[in-house]
């Protein structure tokens, strides 16, 4: 069963198809089939102007249009979406995503900090880890940053903070946003024992294909840091051709790692791991639950 998401983010759009089939255990397997991404940044306009401008709308348009005509050739069946933080924030959103109904058929959905929180958890990584340890799933975008807490077999806490690279490019985050997430974590995590981070996002992706780790292995603080200092010290002109990233990725890599180090640094975490899964891997899973109770007699 072909199965297919749309994540409009701060930074980028992306559409995940995957392919969901049984494994011989009876649980289920999902497998990418194609990740379109499409840098819009609508960040950029939403942050700085609070809208989205008519030539990052008609190439929001386009784009949506694009990844119609791919779910077309797959013949996909059945799709999620979900418009994250710019989008909540566009003074124009919903006149946008209304043309964007008219001109392809397509509904995209604005969700909230905690229901993005939601579906990154859908992706359920902690399950299969240490029971006797804390996780913290940190998901940096470009306009908020998701947590998840979750502890033997328990979820703790789910909360957004509108803190995200793209903010940070434009100075939109202030001290005491930081304080905010800061005291929220401390009070929520205290007598919590050692803990562990699970990160997602295309930033800590990147991070974690440079390190050259292997799958499975975390990533430390101090490797965080490391790279935070080093990828500070050069232009983003400089990180594109050292570090053979696109200019979109380049100029945000260094607020990403702003966060997971802050936020690291401030719950006592020595070590991340990077499971490469994201809110689009999170739409899926979410959406074939759904399926699967409409199915069921």
């Amino acid at each position: 069963m072909k199965l297919a998401a749309i994540d409009i983010g701060s930074n980028a759009a992306r559409l995940l198809i995957t392919e969901a089939s049984p494994k011989a255990n009876g649980e289920m397997d999902f497998t990418k089939v194609n990740l379109v991404r499409v840098p819009l940044r609508l960040g950029m306009d939403v942050f700085a102007t609070g809208a989205i401008s008519e030539k990052r709308a008609e190439s929001f348009v386009n784009t949506i249009k694009a990844y119609k005509l791919l779910l077309d050739v797959y013949e996909v069946k059945y799709l999620k979406t979900a418009a994250t933080s710019a989008m909540r924030d566009a003074a124009n959103g919903a006149q946008i995503l209304e043309r964007v109904k008219q001109e392809t058929g397509m509904e995209i959905k604005v969700i909230t900090g905690q229901e993005e929180a939601n579906y990154i958890y859908e992706n359920h990584i902690a399950e299969n880890l240490d029971k006797t340890r804390g996780y913290l799933y940190i998901d940096v975008g470009g306009g908020s940053t998701e947590m998840t807490f979750f502890k033997g077999n328990s979820l703790v806490f789910k909360e957004s903070f509108n803190i995200g690279t793209i903010r940070l490019l434009q100075g939109k985050v202030e001290e005491k946003h930081w304080q905010q997430m800061k005291d929220f974590l401390r009070q929520n995590l205290k007598n919590s024992g050692q803990l562990v981070a699970i990160g997602s996002g295309g930033n800590i992706n990147k991070v974690f294909s440079l390190s050259k780790k292997k799958e499975g292995k975390p990533l430390t603080l101090d490797q965080l840091k490391d790279y935070y200092k080093e990828f500070s010290s050069f232009s983003v002109e400089e990180r594109i051709h050292l570090y053979n990233l696109r200019e979109d990725r380049a100029d945000v890599i260094v607020p990403a790692l702003q966060i997971y180090v802050n936020v690291m640094r401030w719950t006592d975490i020595e070590e991340i791991y990077v499971p490469k899964i994201g809110l689009a891997d999170g739409l899926v899973r979410s959406l074939y639950k759904e399926i699967s109770a409409l199915a069921r007699p």
